[in-house]
């Protein structure tokens, strides 16, 4: 199963966090805060965030990974062109994959954000919608 996560679908430049900061709709999840803009001239990009705040350096690190891994197992069933920023809150921190990818999968759905041939909210789902082995 390789859902694969290459840098063609991250936001990398400030400004493009910038632009879904100041002028995106937001959906706020139970563990993470996402920030969305449909764009109708590229593919659909992802960037994550954990604030300075929240957590110390690698405590950030690992909620940015999991917020990735959680996003990288999303990205097949996501409508294309629109760019979106999740901003881990501050109890998703200990929380694990599966729980981020549960909560963002429903902020998701509730914004119209996923394509009618999502399987639902599975983690053992592969992108074909069959189950892994």
């Amino acid at each position: 199963m390789n859902f694969g996560f290459s840098s063609a679908v991250r936001l990398k430049h400030g400004w493009q966090f910038d632009l879904v900061f100041r002028t995106g709709r937001r959906e706020t999840g139970e563990l993470v805060r996402l920030l969305f803009v449909e764009r109708a001239d590229g593919p659909t990009q992802i960037g994550v965030t954990v604030g300075r705040k929240i957590a110390n350096a690698a405590k950030r690190s690992r909620g940015r990974r999991t917020m990735r891994e959680s996003f990288r197992r999303l990205l097949p069933w996501i409508n294309d062109e629109v760019w979106i920023v999740a901003s881990l809150r501050e109890n998703g921190l200990g929380k694990s994959s599966k729980d981020l990818y549960r909560d963002i999968a429903r902020s998701l759905k509730r914004r119209g954000l996923m394509r009618p041939d999502w399987p639902g909210p599975d983690w053992d789902l592969d992108k074909d919608g069959k189950p892994c082995d």
